[in-house]
Protein backbone atom coordinates (compact mmCIF):
# COMPACT_ATOMS: atom_id res chain seq x y z
CA UNK A 1 0.00 0.00 0.00
CA UNK A 2 2.57 2.52 0.84
CA UNK A 3 4.83 1.71 -2.31
CA UNK A 4 1.46 2.46 -4.38
CA UNK A 5 2.08 5.59 -2.88
CA UNK A 6 -1.25 5.60 -0.60
CA UNK A 7 -0.62 6.91 3.43
CA UNK A 8 -0.97 4.71 5.61
CA UNK A 9 -1.53 4.08 10.01
CA UNK A 10 -1.32 0.43 11.10
CA UNK A 11 -2.04 -0.44 14.48
CA UNK A 12 0.57 -1.29 17.49
CA UNK A 13 -0.20 -4.35 18.39
CA UNK A 14 1.98 -7.66 19.80
CA UNK A 15 0.37 -9.42 16.29
CA UNK A 16 2.02 -6.72 13.93
CA UNK A 17 5.20 -6.96 13.95
CA UNK A 18 7.79 -6.15 13.24
CA UNK A 19 6.73 -2.56 12.23
CA UNK A 20 10.06 -0.91 11.95
CA UNK A 21 10.48 -0.99 8.00
CA UNK A 22 7.45 0.30 8.06
CA UNK A 23 8.17 3.02 9.94
CA UNK A 24 10.79 4.00 8.38
CA UNK A 25 8.57 4.01 5.01
CA UNK A 26 7.00 6.90 6.65
CA UNK A 27 3.91 4.41 7.72
CA UNK A 28 2.28 6.20 11.15
CA UNK A 29 1.04 4.18 14.12
CA UNK A 30 -1.99 4.40 17.05
CA UNK A 31 -2.38 2.44 19.93
CA UNK A 32 -6.08 1.91 19.88
CA UNK A 33 -8.17 0.83 16.72
CA UNK A 34 -10.68 3.72 17.22
CA UNK A 35 -8.06 6.63 17.26
CA UNK A 36 -6.95 4.40 14.56
CA UNK A 37 -10.28 4.93 12.42
CA UNK A 38 -10.87 8.22 13.15
CA UNK A 39 -7.66 9.21 10.94
CA UNK A 40 -8.39 6.50 8.00
CA UNK A 41 -10.61 6.77 4.94
CA UNK A 42 -10.55 3.12 4.95
CA UNK A 43 -9.72 0.87 7.38
CA UNK A 44 -8.36 -2.55 6.74
CA UNK A 45 -9.08 -5.80 9.16
CA UNK A 46 -6.74 -8.86 8.67
CA UNK A 47 -7.32 -10.89 11.85
CA UNK A 48 -7.67 -14.61 13.33
CA UNK A 49 -11.45 -15.24 12.43
CA UNK A 50 -14.68 -13.74 13.74
CA UNK A 51 -14.08 -13.54 17.94
CA UNK A 52 -11.13 -11.17 16.28
CA UNK A 53 -13.26 -9.21 13.90
CA UNK A 54 -16.03 -8.73 15.82
CA UNK A 55 -13.88 -7.71 19.17
CA UNK A 56 -11.84 -5.28 16.74
CA UNK A 57 -15.31 -3.38 15.64
CA UNK A 58 -17.18 -3.59 18.38
CA UNK A 59 -14.84 -3.59 21.84
CA UNK A 60 -14.04 -1.29 23.68
CA UNK A 61 -11.88 1.72 22.05
CA UNK A 62 -12.93 -0.65 18.63
CA UNK A 63 -13.60 0.81 15.32
CA UNK A 64 -16.85 1.71 14.95
CA UNK A 65 -16.24 4.14 18.09
CA UNK A 66 -14.04 6.14 16.07
CA UNK A 67 -15.42 5.34 12.18
CA UNK A 68 -15.74 8.52 10.32
CA UNK A 69 -18.66 9.21 8.27
CA UNK A 70 -19.07 7.51 4.87
CA UNK A 71 -15.74 5.63 5.28
CA UNK A 72 -14.87 2.26 4.26
CA UNK A 73 -14.39 -1.35 6.40
CA UNK A 74 -12.69 -3.76 4.34
CA UNK A 75 -12.22 -7.37 6.40
CA UNK A 76 -9.71 -9.16 4.84
CA UNK A 77 -9.80 -12.06 7.39
CA UNK A 78 -11.57 -15.26 7.41
CA UNK A 79 -15.45 -15.08 8.98
CA UNK A 80 -18.49 -16.98 9.59
CA UNK A 81 -20.85 -15.31 6.86
CA UNK A 82 -23.80 -14.71 9.05
CA UNK A 83 -21.84 -12.76 11.44
CA UNK A 84 -20.18 -11.04 8.63
CA UNK A 85 -23.84 -9.36 7.07
CA UNK A 86 -24.61 -8.53 10.77
CA UNK A 87 -20.92 -6.52 10.97
CA UNK A 88 -21.62 -4.96 7.37
CA UNK A 89 -24.98 -3.49 8.86
CA UNK A 90 -23.19 -2.43 12.16
CA UNK A 91 -21.22 -0.45 10.26
CA UNK A 92 -23.91 0.77 8.24
CA UNK A 93 -25.43 2.07 10.96
CA UNK A 94 -22.61 3.77 12.00
CA UNK A 95 -22.38 5.64 9.03
CA UNK A 96 -19.87 3.79 7.33
CA UNK A 97 -19.27 1.01 4.11
CA UNK A 98 -18.12 -2.68 4.01
CA UNK A 99 -17.02 -4.85 2.07
CA UNK A 100 -15.42 -8.52 2.81
CA UNK A 101 -12.54 -9.46 1.24
CA UNK A 102 -10.76 -12.58 1.93
CA UNK A 103 -7.58 -13.60 0.70
CA UNK A 104 -6.63 -17.09 -0.44
CA UNK A 105 -2.64 -18.02 -1.30
CA UNK A 106 0.30 -18.34 0.83
CA UNK A 107 2.70 -15.89 2.69
CA UNK A 108 5.11 -15.78 -0.33
CA UNK A 109 2.42 -14.44 -2.36
CA UNK A 110 1.25 -12.06 0.50
CA UNK A 111 5.38 -10.65 0.59
CA UNK A 112 4.88 -10.02 -2.86
CA UNK A 113 1.96 -8.41 -3.12
CA UNK A 114 0.10 -11.32 -5.06
CA UNK A 115 -2.44 -12.18 -3.18
CA UNK A 116 -5.87 -13.00 -4.17
CA UNK A 117 -8.95 -11.36 -3.10
CA UNK A 118 -12.51 -12.76 -2.93
CA UNK A 119 -14.77 -9.42 -2.41
CA UNK A 120 -18.44 -9.26 -0.83
CA UNK A 121 -20.37 -6.20 -1.04
CA UNK A 122 -21.83 -3.41 -3.46
CA UNK A 123 -20.28 -3.41 -6.78
CA UNK A 124 -19.69 0.40 -7.46
CA UNK A 125 -17.96 0.51 -3.88
CA UNK A 126 -15.91 -3.01 -4.96
CA UNK A 127 -15.14 -0.84 -7.69
CA UNK A 128 -13.76 2.46 -6.02
CA UNK A 129 -11.76 0.22 -3.89
CA UNK A 130 -10.18 -2.05 -6.24
CA UNK A 131 -7.26 0.18 -6.98
CA UNK A 132 -6.29 -0.08 -3.12
CA UNK A 133 -7.17 -3.78 -3.33
CA UNK A 134 -4.58 -4.02 -6.27
CA UNK A 135 -1.22 -2.83 -4.08
CA UNK A 136 -1.73 -6.14 -2.95
CA UNK A 137 -3.76 -8.54 -4.64
CA UNK A 138 -2.97 -10.24 -8.03
CA UNK A 139 -6.23 -11.58 -8.86
CA UNK A 140 -9.55 -9.94 -7.59
CA UNK A 141 -12.57 -11.77 -8.09
CA UNK A 142 -16.08 -9.60 -7.04
CA UNK A 143 -18.47 -12.86 -5.11
CA UNK A 144 -21.43 -10.87 -4.89
CA UNK A 145 -23.13 -9.22 -2.00
CA UNK A 146 -21.97 -8.43 1.45
CA UNK A 147 -20.51 -12.23 2.85
CA UNK A 148 -19.94 -13.46 -0.47
CA UNK A 149 -16.32 -13.21 -0.33
CA UNK A 150 -16.45 -15.18 2.74
CA UNK A 151 -18.81 -17.47 1.36
CA UNK A 152 -16.39 -18.21 -1.44
CA UNK A 153 -12.86 -18.49 0.97
CA UNK A 154 -14.44 -21.00 2.97
CA UNK A 155 -15.82 -22.86 0.20
CA UNK A 156 -12.07 -22.48 -1.18
CA UNK A 157 -10.47 -23.80 2.01
CA UNK A 158 -12.93 -26.31 2.29
CA UNK A 159 -12.01 -28.18 -1.11
CA UNK A 160 -8.25 -27.01 -0.99
CA UNK A 161 -7.82 -28.09 2.79
CA UNK A 162 -9.72 -30.90 1.99
CA UNK A 163 -7.85 -32.33 -1.11
CA UNK A 164 -4.77 -32.22 1.33
CA UNK A 165 -6.73 -34.03 3.86
CA UNK A 166 -7.09 -36.64 1.55
CA UNK A 167 -4.00 -36.75 -0.39
CA UNK A 168 -2.60 -37.06 3.20
CA UNK A 169 -4.72 -40.02 4.15
CA UNK A 170 -3.66 -41.63 0.98
CA UNK A 171 -0.05 -40.94 1.37
CA UNK A 172 -0.23 -42.60 5.14
CA UNK A 173 -1.77 -46.10 3.67
CA UNK A 174 0.89 -45.73 0.64
CA UNK A 175 3.42 -45.54 3.45
CA UNK A 176 2.07 -48.02 5.51
CA UNK A 177 1.34 -50.23 2.38
CA UNK A 178 5.55 -50.00 1.65
CA UNK A 179 5.08 -47.58 -1.54
CA UNK A 180 7.40 -45.58 -2.00
CA UNK A 181 6.64 -41.48 -2.07
CA UNK A 182 8.17 -41.09 -5.28
CA UNK A 183 6.43 -43.45 -6.59
CA UNK A 184 3.12 -42.30 -4.83
CA UNK A 185 3.40 -38.99 -6.64
CA UNK A 186 4.07 -39.77 -10.21
CA UNK A 187 1.50 -42.02 -10.73
CA UNK A 188 -1.19 -39.35 -9.23
CA UNK A 189 0.62 -36.45 -11.00
CA UNK A 190 0.01 -38.70 -14.11
CA UNK A 191 -3.62 -39.33 -13.32
CA UNK A 192 -6.51 -38.07 -11.66
CA UNK A 193 -4.72 -37.31 -8.63
CA UNK A 194 -2.82 -34.61 -10.38
CA UNK A 195 -3.09 -31.15 -8.94
CA UNK A 196 -2.06 -27.96 -6.34
CA UNK A 197 -2.35 -30.07 -3.58
CA UNK A 198 -0.11 -32.61 -4.57
CA UNK A 199 2.45 -30.15 -5.67
CA UNK A 200 2.41 -28.61 -2.42
CA UNK A 201 2.58 -32.06 -0.83
CA UNK A 202 5.02 -33.51 -3.18
CA UNK A 203 8.56 -31.89 -1.19
CA UNK A 204 6.43 -32.86 2.27
CA UNK A 205 6.54 -36.79 0.90
CA UNK A 206 10.14 -36.65 -0.66
CA UNK A 207 12.32 -34.76 2.51
CA UNK A 208 9.82 -33.53 4.78
CA UNK A 209 9.65 -30.09 3.75
CA UNK A 210 6.43 -28.77 4.65
CA UNK A 211 6.94 -25.20 3.43
CA UNK A 212 4.91 -25.26 0.49
CA UNK A 213 1.89 -24.52 2.18
CA UNK A 214 3.23 -22.45 5.57
CA UNK A 215 -0.43 -23.41 7.10
CA UNK A 216 -1.00 -23.73 10.75
CA UNK A 217 -3.10 -27.25 11.07
CA UNK A 218 -5.41 -24.68 14.03
CA UNK A 219 -5.78 -22.88 11.01
CA UNK A 220 -7.47 -25.37 8.69
CA UNK A 221 -9.33 -26.39 11.31
CA UNK A 222 -10.69 -23.12 12.37
CA UNK A 223 -12.05 -22.74 8.82
CA UNK A 224 -13.40 -26.05 8.13
CA UNK A 225 -15.33 -25.30 11.50
CA UNK A 226 -17.02 -22.32 10.06
CA UNK A 227 -17.74 -23.96 6.54
CA UNK A 228 -19.37 -26.49 8.44
CA UNK A 229 -21.20 -24.25 10.20
CA UNK A 230 -22.07 -22.12 7.33
CA UNK A 231 -23.15 -25.57 5.38
CA UNK A 232 -25.26 -25.67 8.91
CA UNK A 233 -27.31 -22.29 8.23
CA UNK A 234 -27.92 -23.15 4.66
CA UNK A 235 -28.59 -26.75 5.07
CA UNK A 236 -26.28 -28.36 2.61
CA UNK A 237 -25.14 -31.58 3.18
CA UNK A 238 -21.58 -31.60 4.63
CA UNK A 239 -20.54 -35.32 5.43
CA UNK A 240 -17.16 -35.49 3.80
CA UNK A 241 -16.55 -31.64 5.54
CA UNK A 242 -17.24 -33.23 8.68
CA UNK A 243 -15.18 -35.97 8.23
CA UNK A 244 -12.01 -33.59 7.18
CA UNK A 245 -12.58 -31.38 9.99
CA UNK A 246 -12.87 -33.80 12.49
CA UNK A 247 -9.07 -35.07 10.83
CA UNK A 248 -8.08 -31.81 11.30
CA UNK A 249 -9.56 -31.93 14.88
CA UNK A 250 -7.43 -35.38 15.93
CA UNK A 251 -4.04 -33.74 13.92
CA UNK A 252 -4.00 -30.63 16.47
CA UNK A 253 -4.79 -32.61 19.28
CA UNK A 254 -1.59 -34.97 18.20
CA UNK A 255 0.64 -32.78 16.72
CA UNK A 256 -0.51 -29.20 18.49
CA UNK A 257 -1.81 -25.62 17.70
CA UNK A 258 1.92 -24.79 15.91
CA UNK A 259 2.03 -28.39 13.58
CA UNK A 260 2.05 -27.18 9.57
CA UNK A 261 -0.97 -28.89 7.31
CA UNK A 262 1.44 -30.98 5.71
CA UNK A 263 2.71 -32.73 8.69
CA UNK A 264 -0.72 -34.55 8.55
CA UNK A 265 0.90 -36.93 6.28
CA UNK A 266 3.23 -38.12 9.40
CA UNK A 267 0.71 -38.22 12.17
CA UNK A 268 -2.06 -40.12 9.82
CA UNK A 269 1.54 -42.66 8.79
CA UNK A 270 1.83 -42.70 12.78
CA UNK A 271 -1.21 -43.23 13.68
CA UNK A 272 -2.69 -46.74 14.95
CA UNK A 273 -5.70 -48.19 14.06
CA UNK A 274 -7.58 -51.18 15.24
CA UNK A 275 -7.79 -53.82 12.77
CA UNK A 276 -11.37 -54.33 11.29
CA UNK A 277 -12.36 -58.64 13.02
CA UNK A 278 -13.99 -60.52 10.89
Amino acid sequence: IVKHGYPLTVLEHPGNQPLDALKEAGVQTKTSAKNLAASCDVIILCVTGTPQVEAVLFGNDGVLEGLPPQAIVIDCSTAIPSSTERIAKAVEQAGGRFLDAPMTRTPKEAAEGRLNLLVGGDVTLFEECRPILACFAENISHAGAVGAGHRMKLLHNYVSLGFVALLSEAAACAQRSGIASDVFVDVLAKGGGGGAALERLRPYLANRDPSALRFAMANAKKDLGYYNAMANDTGAVNVIADAVLRTFDQGVEEGGDQALVLELVSLLTAREVPKNSS
